[in-house]
């Protein structure tokens, strides 16, 4: 189940899930090419401190070979240089492509739609759904050149029926997960496999930070709210495609929209604790009928 050889490219990498993405791309041998706003030399809006260059050292130190490209995904002028750059550097080479990018954590308000910042809400479908399809336009003819190329969206949930009680951010996300699932029809005829993955409950950086603990201490953030006793790194979503990208018979899941525990169920992996935290059981048991999670053993869940 190695990567050795093949080449990947993951946009949104600079923090989050797609630094994480990259780096267990890279734990399995891939050349990634890292793409995103933040560098040393300049910080996107979002303002904070991690750069594409730290993730791309992340992934050398992983066990590939990760390569920096500053892109601004809702610029076509931007894709295209970082589609030059795969054509320059592994002659056009495109094994794996995670589209990522986001962008709209300074937008998420929970209020009824009209009472929200407008301006917020069109910036987050601007960085959130335009950065995808142009991402999707340049980077698929990579993808399809040769057969058995994989496409994943990244999104948040696998369930269309479920409201996270955001219209905009949910129509987002939706879009996102529409794409994995229909550009399987065009991408198939050429052997390619698409498909959208969402994590669980993610302790990224920024949810860390904004529950003001890290992650060594992360347990002490349950206390005010009982469902973060079922979060997950974000490696655990890069171990799942990771997994994905290296099994020689994923184009059976094409069209689908997978999720970390889902994957986790299929090839075993765990989270950097050793556990394996099955957010997908935890909604169906505990946030579905509305029980009190505190009342809940998390532990059975992980």
């Amino acid at each position: 189940m190695s990567l050795e050889g093949k080449v990947a490219a993951v946009t949104g990498a600079t923090r989050g899930a797609g630094r994480a993405i990259a780096v267990e791309l890279g734990a399995k041998g891939a050349t990634v090419f890292v793409g995103g706003r933040s560098t040393r030399a300049g910080r996107s809006p979002i303002g904070r401190d991690e750069t594409i260059e730290e993730t791309a050292e992340l992934v050398t130190a992983a066990g590939g070979r990760g390569i920096p490209v500053r892109c601004d995904f809702t610029v076509v002028e931007d894709v295209d240089a970082f589609r030059d750059r795969i054509e320059s550097e592994v002659d056009g080479q495109l094994d794996v492509l995670v589209d990522d990018v986001w962008g709209g954590e300074h937008a998420v308000e929970f209020k009824p739609f009209w009472e929200v910042d407008l301006e917020k809400q069109l910036g987050m479908w601007h960085n959130g759904v335009r950065a995808h399809l142009v991402a999707l336009h340049r980077l698929v003819p990579l993808v399809i050149r040769k057969p058995g190329g994989l496409v994943v969206e990244v999104t948040d949930g696998d369930d269309d029926e479920y409201y996270s009680g955001m219209l905009a951010y949910d129509s987002v996300k939706i879009a996102v997960r529409r794409m994995g699932r229909v550009l399987a029809k065009d991408i198939g005829k050429h052997g390619a496999t698409s498909v959208a993955v969402t994590p669980g409950f993610l302790r990224s950086e920024e949810m860390l930070a904004h529950l003001g603990v890290t992650e060594d201490n992360w347990r002490d953030a349950v206390a005010g709210d009982p469902h973060f006793a079922m979060s997950e790194t974000p490696h655990y979503v890069g171990r799942a495609i990771a997994a994905l990208a290296a099994d020689p018979d994923r184009h059976r899941f094409t069209g689908q929209a997978l999720a970390s525990w889902t994957l986790m169920r299929e090839y075993g992996f765990t989270d950097l604790d050793g556990t394996q935290p099955d957010w997908g059981r935890w909604f169906d048991d505990v946030v579905k009928p509305g029980l009190d999670p505190a009342t809940v053993d998390a532990s059975k869940y992980r």
